[in-house]
């Protein structure tokens, strides 16, 4: 927010961002009961994404920018997971998911374009 990096000019970037807000989003309509679980473990994985990417553009060393962005990417199938789960416990229905769907393949496959 402060520093002006590149990572901050990535179209990338700004898809994680709008999938960050979108997981923090559906993470409020889990029952309550996951608050420490699901709800928790999605916003890190969310956070982390972002985290990761912006880190991992910092790094001089191309080897150490794509473990980074290999961990971002990690971290995209982490949040798909999660909501599976959450499918798969009748929390939602598939097409509630549809928005967050979206993202999180696009995410996937611009961090998979980063990394090769």
């Amino acid at each position: 927010m402060f520093i002006q990096l590149n990572h901050k000019s990535l179209k990338m970037y700004g898809a994680i961002g709008e999938l960050a807000k979108e997981v923090y989003a559906i993470s409020t309509k889990l029952p309550a009961d996951e608050k420490l679980n699901m709800v928790q473990q999605m916003r890190r994985a969310a956070l982390s994404v972002k985290l990761n990417l912006a880190e991992g553009s910092t790094r001089k060393s191309p080897n150490e920018r794509r473990r980074f962005y290999e961990i971002a990417r990690g971290s995209v199938v982490e949040i798909d997971a999660v909501l599976e789960t959450a499918v798969d416990l009748n929390y939602y229905k598939s097409d509630q998911l549809n928005a967050v769907a979206e993202l999180l393949n696009k995410c996937f496959a611009m961090l998979s374009n980063m990394i090769n």
